[in-house]
């Protein structure tokens, strides 16, 4: 069988250094670890990439699927290791690995106690270089209401969902439960899946007891990671899908942001 070229190892001369090479947007079926130490299974999309020395013309993008191929299953302390496969599979000096997932919360309605799953995306986002560096993050809807509606208006006040964002760094693991549970307590109110009427009236009632615009959100939510010790950083964004504006309003702040 004549041996077939490659392609991928031939010089380049162009003298360009990259910084990412790689494959981006498969979805791949993955189990995740949860904080109960269950197992639950999703479907990911993956961007996973290296650097690639200014002296080759290119990498070769099947051995990116291979290490993928062999990930029985996802958790945060376990990525070192995925992405050092990646490092030396494609002899490269760093690798990068960013999954974003659906993860299901099962959560009870405050009255009626009846259980059901709530969504909220999730993401990991990791390299390898000379040492480890991972940000996790979560993307969840909530319940906000605005105050000055409230204030303003002789009955009722417009409210809306919107979602909050918290991508972490931390030198401790963090759950996406904690995020979550977090991201709920800040707003006006959670979100559920599932609500009878006599939920309905309590999540109703709760939100208008609570009012609270982006900025509200915001810093609660600032206020209760800065409570956290093993987080060394994070970037929190709040957006509310507006029922009475033409626009959303959102908010967000970074940690080590200063004023100028």
């Amino acid at each position: 069988m004549k041996k077939l070229r490659d392609v991928q190892n031939e010089k380049d001369y162009r003298g360009i250094y990259l910084r990412k090479v790689g494959i981006k947007n498969i979805h791949w079926p993955i189990k995740i670890v949860t904080k109960s130490g269950d197992y639950q299974s999703t479907v990911a999309s993956i961007d996973i990439s290296v650097d690639l020395r200014e002296d080759l013309r290119g990498t070769h993008m099947s051995r990116f699927v291979e290490v993928l191929n062999g990930i029985d299953s996802l958790h945060p302390e376990n990525l070192g290791k995925i992405l050092q496969e990646v490092r030396e599979k494609l002899r490269a000096d760093s690798s990068h690995i960013k999954i974003s997932f659906p993860y299901f919360i099962f959560k009870k309605a405050p009255v009626s106690q009846i259980s059901s799953p709530n969504m909220v995306e999730c993401v990991i986002d990791a390299e390898l270089s000379k040492k480890l560096d991972m940000i996790i993050g979560v993307k969840v809807p909530i319940h906000t209401l605005c105050p000055c509606s409230k204030e303003i208006s002789e009955y009722g006040a417009h409210n809306q969902r919107g979602v909050a964002e918290i991508y972490v760094r931390s030198k401790k693991l963090i759950w996406f439960e904690d995020l979550v549970e977090i991201s709920e307590k800040s707003a006006s109110a959670p979100i559920y899946s599932l609500l009878k009427r006599p939920d309905e009236k309590y999540i109703t009632e709760m939100a208008y007891n609570n009012p609270k615009f982006v900025e509200d959100v915001v810093r609660d939510i600032v206020s209760e990671l800065e409570k956290e010790p093993k987080i060394s950083w994070y970037r929190v964004e709040v957006t509310s899908f507006e029922s009475i504006h033409n626009h959303n309003a959102f908010a967000c702040v970074e940690k080590g942001w200063v004023k100028k």
